[in-house]
This record gives structure tokens, sequence and C-alpha cells, in this order.
């Protein structure tokens, strides 16, 4: 097989989403949790670095999902393609799990300074010399590629958390330093979920056996936990109402882009005209420590990529602000040249991107221009189905794509 290039444009994406359109289906279903390593994953979607970035959109792989395959065939790609949905949902309707994940990972990564066992075992773990079987290989796959599969994630969550008893929340910083995919809430629930805190004393225990049935006998560690019983942590707190913008308004505006949603031409309606673009990413961001190569270089490239088309689509000057010595004081400066009263940004998750925002609608209110955010309206009919668990958004998943026009005969955007 030929090993996958995760080419960081949307071009890329939608060759890749034909590609696997006809594996959509019972292919998928029957395949998707075997890890062949990174040099075969025809078995794969691939699609997540895409996604999370919104360089493609949840309905494309949905709607062609549904021109390839009949709803039941495909059912367990769309309910993949709705967990991100209804992961970033269920933290809209608790942003205070993500805010209590910063200050605990925070408080670790300073505490290691102290704890040299800790330490050493953190390290040992990271760099994949921990001597079990798979999780190594796994640890040096993610820093090297910027991937994982899917099933490969979760054996190596366990692992980390009962095997190696390490805290969750420095594994969990690990992956969003190195994963091209990775975003607030997929990341921090599920390694929240793992560890039996998300939903509360269910948790998932890595098996020898089970590794190397998917991983085609590649691994079999020796020595894992043969319990996980759930660790203490911040508990779910009860739901609010999760906060979903409208379209973006019309008349003319300034446009930020970043790497949060990299689809500017559906994000701006026709009555909208837009001035001029800037761009920015905040990859570094996610963590107080080093964003690995693989994850800052996929989202640099998408960024330009949106960039490029975003100036062609509107046909206004584009400006990446991120490679500036001093990114906000250069995002500060485009706006101020700006003959507009508004900027419109495309709302963004709970996580990073959207604390970042903050600093910088204050910035931008200095020159008397005002952030205001445009929403989606996928995410506007998901998140209000994702309070609780995913059942209830999941059993929503036919209706809602229906209201959302999209079904066997619907067109890709």
């Amino acid at each position: 097989m030929t090993r996958f290039i995760f080419t960081p444009t949307r071009e890329a994406g939608l060759a890749r989403l034909s590609a696997f359109a006809p594996s959509m289906g019972r292919r998928y279903a029957e395949t998707r949790n075997h890890d062949h390593g990174p040099e075969d994953r025809s078995n794969l979607s691939l699609l997540s670095p895409y996604v999370r970035h919104r360089l493609i959109e949840e309905c494309e792989p949905a709607a062609m999902a549904l021109a390839f395959h009949s709803a039941s065939a495909a059912d367990k790609f769309l309910k993949e393609v709705c967990w991100r949905t209804y992961w970033k949902g269920w933290l809209a309707h608790r942003p205070d799990v993500w805010h209590q994940y910063e200050l605990r990972r925070d408080e670790l990564i300073t505490g290691m300074a102290r704890e040299s066992l800790l330490r050493r075992r953190y390290e040992a773990a990271i760099t994949g010399a921990t001597g079990i079987d798979g999780f190594d290989q796994w640890a040096q796959e993610l820093v090297a590629e910027g991937y994982l599969a899917n099933h490969a994630r979760m054996w190596f969550a366990s692992i980390w958390i009962f095997t190696l008893r390490l805290p969750w929340e420095l594994g969990a910083d690990f992956f969003l330093r190195h994963l091209m995919d990775a975003d607030a809430a997929s990341n921090t629930l599920s390694w929240r979920w793992v560890a039996g805190l998300h939903t509360p004393g269910k948790t998932y225990l890595a098996r020898a056996d089970n590794i190397a049935n998917y991983t085609g006998g590649r691994y079999r560690p020796v020595g894992l936990s043969s319990c996980a019983d759930p660790v203490g942590g911040f508990a779910n707190p009860a739901p609010k109402p999760a906060n979903i913008a409208g379209p973006a308004p019309e008349g003319r505006v300034g446009l930020l882009l970043t790497d949060e949603d990299l689809r500017p031409e559906t994000l701006i309606g026709h009555r909208t005209k837009v001035a001029a673009i800037a761009g920015i990413h905040f990859a570094e961001h996610r963590s107080p420590l080093p964003i690995g190569d693989a994850a800052l270089a996929f989202t640099r490239g998408a960024l330009a990529d949106g960039l490029a088309r975003a100036a062609h689509h509107f046909e206004a000057p584009a400006t990446d602000c991120s490679g500036a010595p001093h990114r906000l004081a250069a995002c500060r400066e485009w706006a101020a040249s700006l003959d507009v009263d508004l900027v419109v940004t495309a709302e963004p998750a709970t996580g990073w991107t959207a604390s970042a925002l903050g600093e910088y609608a204050a910035a931008l209110e200095e020159t008397g221009k005002r952030l205001v955010f445009a929403g989606r309206g996928w995410d506007a009919a998901f998140w209000p189905h994702a309070s609780k668990g995913f059942f209830a958004l999941g059993a929503k998943i036919p209706e809602t794509l229906e209201a959302l026009g999209i079904g066997p005969q619907a067109r890709l955007l």
C-alpha cells in the first residue's frame, strides 16, 4: 500500500473524500477498528484533519455517504461523523470541563519540574521507551506522523492511565500537541471517557488479545493492567444552554479567518461584502509545551489554503498575521486599516481558539471594530441534542440530516 500523505488543502481533502466514498458503508463498519499501521490506512477515512479544520464541512462526508450507500449501510460512518459534533456540543453545554482540564494540566506540567519520578515516567511514555509493545510504537508514530487510528488512541489512553498510572491530563496534552485533528472537545472528553469520568464509572480497559486481534498480530503487549478503576477528577457539571451564533451579518465587513473554520465560501452569504481578509492560527495555544511538527505544519498549510481560497472567492486582499513577530499587533493594524465597523469570524467551539479570540476582540475594539461570530447550521441543528449521552443525538441523526437537506439526492456544497 502507498502511505497516505495528509496534504493540508481542501482539494486534497475532497480527493480523499471521493476516493473513500465507496468504503463508507458496511466495509467501514466491519474494518474501522483495525490498525494496520501508517503504511496501510486504507480501512480508515483519514478525513478527520480536514473536518477538524473545516477544510471539509461535516455535511459533505455525510452527503457523500448517503449518495453511495443506504442509510442503514452508512449508519456507522454517519455516527462517526456526528461523534465529533456530539463532543463539541457536549462541551459547549459544559465549558467548565475544558477550563478545569487546562488548570490541572498546567499544575501537572509545572509540578514535573519538582517531581523527578513523574517526569521520568512521563518522558519514557512520550518517547516510546516504556518497553510496552504497541504503546511505544504508537507514541513514536504520533510524534512522527501526527495521526493515530482511533482504536490505537483508545488503547494508548487506557495503557497510559491504568498500566503506567500517569495522569490522564498529561496524556490528553500529549495528543493535543501532536494530532493534526486534535480539538478540545473530542480529545479531552475521549480521555475522560477512557478514565471513567465522562460516563461516570465506565472505563475502557486495553487488553492484549484485543490489541493482537485488531493489529493483525503486530503487537501483543504483556504486563497490561487487568483492572481499570475510575480515576478521580472534575465531575460533570449540569449542562447550560450552548451559545450558537446566527449567520454572518449583512453589509460590508472584514473577515478574520482562523484554523477553527477554513471554509469561508459557505460561512459568508452573498449579502455580505468582504472588504479584506486576515488569517491567524492558534496552534501554539493548545498547550504550554511545544506543538509537534506535523500538527503545526498541517495547521499552517490549512490556513494558507483557506486564505488563498477566500481571497479568490471574495475578490479581496488577504493577509496572514500568523507569521508576524507580534500577531496581536499585526491583527490590530489590519483592522485599523479597514473602512468597516464589523469583523466577522466563524464561531469557535469551546477550547483554546475561543479563549484566544477574547483578547483579539478587545484589540479590534481599540480600533473601533467589533468582532462578531457567524455560526454554522450544522452546529445549530445538532448541538441542542448533545447535552446528555450520544444516544440522544444519535437517534436524531436521520431527521436532522433531512432537515439540513442532506440525503441520497443532496448536492455537495
